[in-house]
């Protein structure tokens, strides 16, 4: 047998972790493997191998000399061509969906955190074994083998994550195609009863929206892992994982939250997946390649998923303004929108999103949040002039996507270009300059309009978190009142107003008092004073209301705009 044989051994689940073994036989007497440094669908190195130890390589029985050249990267010098097996295990201890977790309940893994590319070998058949513990099951969205699973390729392989445990999947149907649907987890006042059919209707939707079937086909399985808290997911060509709180699940929006995510990941199947930047085609896995086309790969996504529950009829209008006019609020709000560009938070994905700090959360702005916002306003000039973003992101699928092929950021403008000449030009505008999108404008054109709401508090420029019982300053605004005081995050605020504070609802209540307000601090163990001068309550969001004077040209742009497609 030809390729790449891979066993992964998750018998000893108490011990969390897993046993890899990988056959193959060489072609040159010169090897290296790597293990990939990022997951992709999540645009940061995370160094899969500082999880990895007991690396051994065999030829023949006898043990074969390992030279560690990189990180994450190895070669050896073989005396023959006979077959080799390299065997490692891997540390299974964080359950995210791009990580590994393995405990005796269930197994939860990504394999791009799990199996060695084999350098010539990428492009080869990969033949993948399972050994589980009794009365567990192995989920994972390969082709079922004599004794295992069977990958065309490495890309192939390592796109399909594996999930085992004592549970059973079930099936659900979307436009004729089976799908496969596994729940990890049950939230502790049980599903929806209409859970199946939901899901049903928001991936239905996804397929209305882009003019055809699944691309997946029927080999699609979706995996919802219910926790105590958490929230993600990640996409694959013929599956997803998500994970969800249960506590979410209680609160008023919760569940409308869950099936906008699960038509996010699923919608991915068409952008992201097939539909993809240039610069991931194909993926490069051993370091980070940067790409300012990821506002569209999850700006335009996470727009469309807030579309899928009302074409779904999971909710109504006026529930899709307000989840679109949170995404609007945070944009208008946040002061990174004055200091990164939407192009540029796709470019600084690597080292920022993923990688959240004191100074990065004022410094820049969420491609998803930010794409979504400049999606609406696509879409909407898009429809002034009779067209859609539906409709351009249709003819992309058809010329790029279905056939596997990269976008480049003139695809996009041409793209536009197609439909509306003038916006097109003004395209490049709104992704490379900061604060420029014309989001009040185009609310405007559709009989609506953003109304600020102020905070109840007086502004002091900074926030505070209580930690270990300490109230700790973990933001500062700039030019705001703090920073003019002289404080930073991390400082300790210990008192007002020679009063100690106790808790956040001290601090509210001592703020609302004079203008001046005397501030004990500790940084770095030393104690200092100093006079933060408040100000008014600045405007602490948006909403998004109807326009009762809309004339009937507005109104008629609006129901053409709520139509979705």
């Amino acid at each position: 047998m030809g390729g790449v044989r891979i066993s992964i051994d998750l018998c000893e689940p108490a011990r969390q972790q897993l046993k890899v073994k990988l056959e193959w036989t060489p072609r040159v007497h010169h090897q290296s493997w790597l293990m990939p440094s990022w997951t992709p669908g999540s645009y940061t190195v995370r160094d899969h191998a500082q999880h990895l130890h007991s690396l051994q390589l065999q030829q023949s029985g006898r043990a074969v000399i390992t030279k560690r050249v990189a990180p994450s990267c190895w070669v050896a010098e073989l005396l023959n061509l006979d077959p080799v097996c390299l065997t490692y295990t891997l540390e299974a201890r964080q359950l995210t969906v791009r990580t590994n977790h393995l405990d005796p309940d269930f197994a939860s893994l990504c394999l791009p955190a799990v199996v060695m590319l084999i350098d010539g070998e990428r492009w080869n058949p990969h033949h993948l074994q399972l050994s589980l513990p009794p009365g567990w099951l192995g989920h994972l969205p390969l082709p079922s083998g004599v004794d295992g699973y069977e990958a065309q390729d490495f890309d192939h392989l390592v796109d399909a994550p594996i999930h085992a445990g004592p549970f059973h999947s079930r099936r659900f149907t979307v436009c004729g195609h089976h799908h496969e649907l596994l729940t990890i987890g049950e939230p502790p006042m049980g599903w929806p009863l209409t859970l199946q059919a939901d899901i049903e209707a928001v991936c239905a939707a996804a397929c209305k929206l882009m003019g055809t079937p699944p691309p997946a086909g029927d080999r699609y399985q979706l995996v919802i892992q219910i926790l105590d808290q958490g929230y993600g997911g990640l996409e694959h060509d013929h599956s997803s994982v998500l994970q969800f709180s249960w506590e979410a699940l209680t609160k008023k929006d919760g569940y409308r939250q869950l099936l906008q995510l699960i038509g996010h990941e699923y919608f991915h199947q068409w952008n992201v997946r097939r539909l993809r930047p240039g610069a991931y085609v194909p993926y490069r896995y051993d370091k980070a390649e940067i790409s300012d086309g990821l506002w569209f790969a999850e700006g335009i996504t996470s727009y469309f998923d807030l579309t899928l529950s009302l074409l779904a009829a999971k909710s109504d209008r006026q529930t899709f303004l307000e989840d679109l006019g949170k995404d609007i609020s945070h944009v208008l709000v946040n002061p990174g929108c004055k200091i990164q560009s939407l192009a540029d938070s796709s470019r600084e994905a690597w080292l920022r999103l993923y990688k959240q700090t004191a100074a990065n959360s004022v410094a820049q702005i969420s491609y998803y949040r930010l794409g979504t916002v400049v999606s609406f306003c696509l879409d909407v000039q898009l429809r002034q002039s009779g067209s859609s973003l539906s409709s351009v992101v249709r003819d992309l699928w058809q010329r790029l996507g279905r056939h596997g092929k990269g976008y480049e950021p003139t695809d996009l403008i041409d793209a536009v270009a197609a439909h509306n000449m003038s916006l097109a030009e003004r395209l490049p505008t709104w992704l490379e300059t900061t604060n420029s999108a014309p989001i009040h404008d185009s609310l405007n054109a559709l009989g609506l309009q953003a109304v600020a709401i102020h905070s109840k508090h007086p502004y002091v420029g900074m926030q505070l978190s209580k930690q270990k019982g300490r109230l700790l300053i973990n933001k500062v605004s700039p030019d705001g009142p703090a920073e003019q005081a002289g404080l930073v995050p991390g400082d300790e605020v210990i008192g007002a107003h020679d009063w100690r504070l106790r808790g956040l609802e001290h601090w509210q209540a001592l703020i609302q008092g004079p203008e001046q307000i005397p501030v004990l601090y500790a940084r770095r163990g030393r104690l200092s004073s100093t006079i933060l001068k408040k100000s008014d309550p600045i405007v602490e969001q948006w909403e998004i209301t109807w326009d009762s004077g809309a004339s009937s040209s507005q109104k008629e742009l609006r129901d053409r705009w709520f139509s979705i497609v």
